[in-house]
């Protein structure tokens, strides 16, 4: 299995300097580990491959030239390995480009000819993001295919990628309190138990920080379907695939058998709560040994009450209560279930986020801190033990 899984999905090489990633719609931290592949076969679709029931603007090259002023350096708001992204202006009836400040800011990704992402993927996002639609996943505008040009047009999102928020910490990405931190949980959760219900039927299968974006209010959004894949069919318990997504954030199931379901996505969710929890990379060679792989390293504090609170990012000290703290462990440390059938669901995963912020409210209300209100942690239907002990 190494040498099979080191040539798929690839830890993360030394960081790159580059343009700073405000819109973080392009992963910056790992050109390496993702690479273009065959989705499955959608119908009907035009001769670009594009489903002819999208619902896009098709915009030409030169059109998304002027808007982002000849793709100026000054422009770039991210880079990584799909190529780089640029803000432009367009009229909003007539999505025409506009000067500089007029209309409506857009995010244009315009793919790199020799990069590992290629048209695959680019078709792929169109395909998905061109059919879904939900508070919680970005809005893609529509495409370029023109010549050798493949580009994509979203919203903008001014507040940039979650993982700029939570390890950047200066100048335009201030730390995010732990009140943010639940809401962008929520918001994240939403998105994915809308991939994952009976109108999707999708798995995201590349749920990472990089990939959640928020907009001027905090509201986050799920961006990147490039590695998107329709969920089983038939009967099936799961998608077979080619082994693909981001090193830290695949399940180890899938990692170990290319099997492909819902929970891998689940497992995903698990560490990027992790990582909001502790304020921590999901991988940082940066840090001692034993510190390095966040999953493993939190996973024994997590599983104890008098340890948990040593975990927790420092710079949220005082943001919260004791009683959510537990709960938020609980729910890490149950999405990151080293078996699929321990995880919950994402709707389970929802309601739990939705009643730890019942939580804080109530305690707020009545001014109380230390201990939940109704006396106990609020659980969910799962086989699995309780995994907080004392």
């Amino acid at each position: 299995m190494g040498s099979c899984f080191s040539a798929r999905i690839r830890a993360d090489g030394p960081r790159q300097e580059g343009p700073s990633s405000r819109y973080g719609s392009i992963d910056e931290r790992n050109t390496s580990s993702r690479r273009s592949f065959s989705p499955a076969p959608l119908t009907p679709r035009k001769d670009s491959g594009i489903l002819e029931s999208t619902n896009l603007k098709s915009f030409s090259f030169n059109d998304l030239r002027v808007a982002t002023r000849n793709f100026r350096p000054d422009s770039v708001l991210g880079a990584g390995g799909f190529g780089y992204v640029f803000k432009g202006w367009i009229d909003e009836h007539t999505f025409k480009a506009a000067k500089p400040g007029t209309g409506v800011v857009i995010a244009v990704k315009r793919l790199n000819q020799e990069g590992l992402q290629g048209h695959k993927e680019w078709q792929t996002e169109i395909n998905y993001l061109g059919q879904l639609y939900h508070p919680n996943l970005v809005k893609l505008v529509g495409y370029c295919f023109e010549d050798e040009h493949r580009l994509l047009v979203y919203e903008f999102m001014p507040r940039g990628s979650l993982e700029n928020h939570l390890f950047k910490g200066t100048g335009h990405f201030q730390p995010l309190s732990w009140n943010l931190r639940m809401k962008v949980a929520l918001d994240a959760a939403k998105g994915l138990a809308y991939l994952h219900g009976p109108e999707a039927k999708v798995i995201y299968r590349d749920f990472k920080s990089s990939n959640i974006l928020l907009d001027a209010n905090y509201n986050a959004k799920l961006s990147d379907f490039g590695l998107a894949k329709d969920g089983p069919k038939d009967g099936k318990s799961h998608v077979s695939t080619r082994i693909m997504g981001t090193f830290g954030y695949a399940a180890p199931e899938y990692i170990a058998t290319g099997r492909l379901t819902a929970r891998s996505d689940v497992y995903s969710f698990g560490v990027v709560l992790l990582e909001m929890i502790t304020g921590r990379r999901v991988l940082d060679k940066n840090r001692p040994n034993g510190e390095q792989n966040l999953v493993k390293w939190a996973r024994p504090y997590l599983s104890s009450k008098r340890r948990v609170l040593q975990v927790f990012d420092a710079r949220m000290e005082g943001q919260y209560s004791t009683s959510a703290a537990l709960r938020a462990a609980i729910l890490a440390i149950k999405c990151v279930a080293k078996e699929p059938k321990y995880r919950p669901t994402m709707d389970q995963v929802v309601k739990a986020l939705e009643q730890l912020q019942l939580q804080e409210e109530v305690q707020k209300h009545h001014g109380t801190c230390a201990e939940d209100y109704s006396g106990k942690v609020v659980s969910y239907s799962d086989p699995s033990p309780s995994p907080i002990s004392a």
